[in-house]
């Protein structure tokens, strides 16, 4: 809200519906549902309201995590969805998954942006993301074993698909990639690691939504200010 011209009337209806809408909102539904004057109003009240769905007092996962990379399909101008495959990183958007399972349910999320599968790309997200001691449960990748500090537990993909390996990655990697096209029509580069916040956040929040709009305004409350110029800068987008 700081240096916002906007009512705070508006920013909490924005917020809340940031918080409690099923599957998320984009920047042109919000500035119908509040009468907004431009895209660039709404896109940047969602970016804003982005920036406060992480705790950065958020404790790590713990106990066995499932842990995978994907690559999302990015939009380009001409072109609303690009190609790719594989662990290769043209035409799609690299993305680490590692998902907390505790008695054999999926627990809590976290998502990051990487360069490439590499172990120098996802040794730090481990390290950043994942609690000294825990297991990490893979499908083998040679990129994972290494990090220090952690067990490791690998299923080689080879007779069994995937998703029966590490079924609770695979679930979220699905329904990441469905909210992506459906809510967005596709992500771009630029700000990919805020969208892969705003999910986290969702799923985080499933089992106690009525408190997902009270947690968003706290930790808003607590995190620094941030600018449209600091938002579109390029070390901002990732």
């Amino acid at each position: 809200m700081h240096g916002s011209k906007l009512p705070l009337t508006v920013w909490f209806w924005a917020a809340y519906l940031m918080a409690t809408h099923s599957n998320g909102i984009s920047a042109r539904q919000m500035g119908r549902h509040l009468g907004l004057g431009s895209y660039k109003s709404a896109w940047l009240l969602c970016a804003k309201l982005r920036g406060a769905m992480v705790n950065l007092a958020r404790a790590l996962l713990s106990g066995l995590v499932e842990i995978d990379e994907t690559q999302i399909s990015y939009r380009t101008k001409d072109n609303p969805v690009a190609g790719g495959g594989g662990r290769s990183p043209e035409g799609k958007m690299q993305v680490v998954v590692a998902v907390e399972v505790i008695d054999n349910a999926p627990g809590r999320l976290r998502l990051g942006v990487i360069d490439d599968a590499s172990s120098a790309s996802l040794h730090p997200f481990i390290k950043a993301s994942v609690a000294s001691g825990a297991t990490l449960k893979t499908d083998g990748w040679s990129a994972y074993p290494g990090a220090p500090g952690y067990k490791h537990e690998p299923h080689v993909v080879g007779k069994m698909a995937a998703h029966i390996v590490l079924p609770w990655v695979h679930r979220v990697i699905s329904n990441l990639k469905t909210w992506a096209l459906g809510v967005y029509h596709g992500l771009r580069r630029q700000h990919l690691q805020s969208y892969l916040n705003e999910f986290v956040f969702r799923f985080n929040c499933r089992r106690t939504p009525h408190a997902a709009f009270r947690t968003l305004l706290g930790i808003g409350l607590a995190i620094q200010p941030v600018t449209y110029n600091m938002l579109i800068a390029p070390e901002a987008q990732g």
